[in-house]
């Protein structure tokens, strides 16, 4: 956030200047320019896995490209809620930013009224609710949907690094987080390796009972543990499984032996369950992974640039990260977002002031000469009239 923050007030004039552009003959004697204008309102719609950055964070954009908001926290983080509304109330007039704390049917009165521009982070099911209720008013949306994100290892990748680095996006905040490997999917020469490689790092991460662990985080509440997609007879439990409704604890949870066809491959695993299966042919999985829907984010170990390249080549994505995982998100230099049904628009940085923000084309022409050219009736001569089909 304080990043976000310093970037906006460091660039922001720079950001502002209205950028001249040419101006061709057909508009003789004119200059022309682009100059940035806020939308005007914008509703801000945020989730709760990670509540203070996700309803701030657009904040900051929104105010410094000029427009007014209204923030709706989410109310599945009701403590956090309570603080980004002080925080709010704090230091701004309701007027400029306003914040509405309550349950879903607030935020769908929200989507009622008449808003210039619509923010929201969250699911896709939701994400389509958000849309409809914005295109009523054909309100544009930004839309910042959870995604199926591969993490594809290569054989020739470093073993080590892959571990840490895939133990600790998937395991970070119990796997609540939109840009997380979803599975993993490794070359069977070294797919066992990597499975126990992954097993040490998770003991090394959190001892060997990360529900005794300060830094292993719970599932956000009981609707939402009861509603996660259990692992059925065809996946093997390799370590974890085990699990506690009464504190909402899933233990880190490794899974093999699946296929395409099982439901966890189906939807987004927003807990802390990698599965993990074994390719053959790299091109193979390739075009699978292609003919489904685009990921938010595609992660790759591999110490080949060839193979790096080919990847990104084939397979779409809102961001991508090379031998490691979430870093895309984390630059704030970085334009982050979702695409086809992972969402629409990117922020952070520059892409997020440009997001809200309406690129206004302003054409002023001199008084003098007085040009009767364009105007009829149309007598120019011949010699005029070709170059004048030239220039079209």
């Amino acid at each position: 956030m304080l990043k976000e923050i310093d970037t906006a007030l460091k660039r922001l004039r720079n950001w502002t200047k209205p950028r001249r552009v040419h101006s061709p003959m057909t508009t003789f004697r004119t200059s022309s320019r682009i100059r940035p204008e806020p939308y005007g309102s914008v509703l801000i719609i945020a989730p709760w896995n990670y509540p203070f950055q996700l309803a701030l964070g657009p904040l900051v954009p929104t105010i410094a490209a000029g427009n007014y908001a209204v923030v709706k926290p989410s109310e599945t983080a009701p403590q956090s809620s309570a603080v980004i509304a002080r925080i709010i109330r704090e230091t701004f007039t309701p007027a400029h930013v306003a914040v509405f704390e309550g349950e879903a049917d607030i935020a769908g009165a929200l989507l009622d009224q008449r808003f210039d521009l619509v923010f929201y982070t969250g699911g896709t099911e939701t994400g389509r609710t958000v849309m409809e209720a914005a295109a009523s008013h054909l309100t544009p949306v930004i839309m910042e949907l959870g995604g199926k994100n591969p993490c594809i290892v290569t054989a020739d990748a470093d073993l080590d690094i892959a571990a840490r680095r895939i133990a600790w996006g998937k395991f970070l905040n119990a796997g609540q987080t939109c840009v997380a490997p979803n599975f993993v999917l490794a070359d069977a020469a070294i797919k066992d390796e990597l499975q126990e490689k992954l097993i040490e790092t998770i003991g090394r991460f959190y001892g060997a009972e990360p529900e005794d662990s300060p830094d292993f985080a719970r599932i956000v509440n009981d609707r939402h543990f009861n509603h996660l997609t259990k692992p059925d007879a065809r996946a093997k439990i390799v370590t974890g499984g085990k699990s506690d409704p009464n504190t909402r604890y899933i233990a880190p949870t490794i899974l093999t032996g699946m296929d395409w066809s099982h439901p966890l491959m189906a939807g987004e695993i927003f807990d802390p369950i990698l599965p993990i299966m074994a390719y053959e042919d790299l091109d193979t999985e390739l075009i699978i992974l292609k003919n489904r829907p685009k990921p938010l984010a595609l992660y790759i170990f591999s110490n080949e640039r060839e193979t790096q390249d080919r990847i990104l080549r084939h397979l779409p994505s809102g961001g991508a990260a090379i031998n490691d995982t979430l870093s895309q998100a984390i630059n704030t230099r970085l334009p982050f977002g979702g695409i086809g049904e992972r969402g629409m628009c990117t922020y952070h940085g520059r892409a997020g002031f440009e997001a809200f923000y309406h690129d206004r084309a302003i054409v002023h022409r001199a008084l003098k000469p007085k040009s009767k050219l364009i105007y009829p009736p149309y007598k120019m001569p011949l010699w005029m009239r070709r170059r004048m089909r030239r220039l079209f």
